[in-house]
């Protein structure tokens, strides 16, 4: 059973992009500007319902600022000054889709300590009491030298550095089920072989070719001595608990316990559930339950119990609690009696089985698949 320890800093609902219309600036077409999808209520929310229903199960605590030399490990320092002197300026739109305000900066920084202090966390803890980084804003769209995607520091890899000055870490495994494609990720570890890569996210390509270049598709397996350590796996439209269930039996689980690492690291997005707004995914509560059931069982058969859970992203604002739950109840073993309002949506098990038999066949060339 264990517990949770939740890192949470009140900088992650004062950082909000500028409101448009959807993800886009405004245009004056409409007649009313929309809040933009990364709003300060999906963590509100978030934060509301593991205090309702996880309470006597779930701790908080404050999530220190990262500092420079975490952030340098992952980003160059010309990106964090010039991010930093942008919010200063009281900040604004960086590419269409993701912008910030004079506090953005100080909610980055937080965000990305958190996921440090979880991965250092989870080295001491174990399934005893594992962390979940409750964060916002995202990481895992930022390239080492840009933002993208909502993102402005990469927190699962600031993350994943942390631990790798410990002793005991030689390797570190990072499974993305965030409906997106976890790019910035790919783009920070792509040619090295101590940071294994697995990203499991709708097939929607490149959705910018100068902020997000990467195509998330089966081809950028890695470089050089990545060679291999870079999975993607582009789901089709439609995908749900089954295919996710069978996306983790038939490739996560295979790979991650061959590659052997020594910490886990979950990007636990949540808009590949059943009525995000910006995925095309129909994952239930349940089926979150089972993706966090599945996380601690690969920690516990792959690390020696240490896994760290990092929130990415999930826009609807209701959905995202149900499905943070469902997840976090997944990894502590419990029977949830809080059900899906809105799982109303079947599923197409066939295209995502399909699928998945495509990317096995691409990566068994490099790890023990059927």
């Amino acid at each position: 059973m264990g517990s949770i320890t939740a890192y949470w800093d009140d900088s992650f609902v004062v950082h909000e992009p500028p409101a448009g219309e959807f993800e886009a600036e405004w245009t004056g077409r409409l007649a009313k500007r929309e809040p933009h999808p990364d709003r300060p209520e999906r963590l509100l929310n978030v934060r509301a319902i593991l205090r309702t229903e996880l309470a006597e199960y779930v701790s908080w605590e404050p999530a220190p600022s990262a500092t420079d030399e975490q952030l340098h490990r992952v980003h160059t320092a010309d990106h964090v000054s010039e991010f930093e002197a942008f919010c200063a300026a009281g900040g604004g739109r960086l590419t269409a889709e993701t912008g910030a305000n004079e506090a953005s900066a100080r909610a980055a920084r937080h965000a990305a300590g958190a996921a440090a202090a979880a991965a250092t966390h989870a080295l001491d803890a174990g399934l005893e009491d594992v962390p979940y980084a409750c964060v916002r804003p995202s990481g895992h769209h930022a390239q080492p030298a840009q933002v993208d995607g909502f993102c402005f520091y990469n927190n699962a890899a600031v993350a994943a550095e942390e631990a790798l000055l410990a002793d005991a870490v030689d390797r570190v495994a990072i499974v993305d089920w965030d409906v997106h494609h976890g790019n910035g990720t790919q783009e920070v570890f792509y040619d090295r072989a101590d940071v294994l890569t697995i990203s499991l996210h709708n097939d929607h390509w490149s959705w910018d070719p100068e902020a997000h270049p990467q195509t998330g598709d089966v081809d950028e397996h890695g470089a050089g001595a990545g060679e291999g350590y870079n999975l993607n796996v582009p789901l089709p439209p439609g995908t749900g608990d089954e295919g996710y269930a069978d996306a983790f039996d038939r490739l996560v689980e295979p790979v991650v316990e061959a590659f052997d690492p020594d910490l886990l690291v979950v990007s636990a997005g949540g808009d590949a559930g059943t009525v995000d707004p910006l995925g095309r995914n129909v994952l239930t509560k349940p089926g979150f339950e089972e993706l966090g059931r599945r996380a601690r069982r690969l920690a516990a058969d792959a690390t020696d119990g240490r896994l760290a859970l990092i929130q990415e992203g999930g826009y609807q604002v209701s959905h995202l609690p149900y499905a943070t739950l469902g997840t976090l109840e997944g990894v502590l073993g419990l029977d949830s009696d809080v059900e899906d309002p809105f799982a109303w949506l079947g599923e197409d098990v066939d295209s995502a089985r399909r699928r998945i038999d495509e990317v096995t066949a691409h990566y068994d060339r490099w790890w023990p698949l059927d």
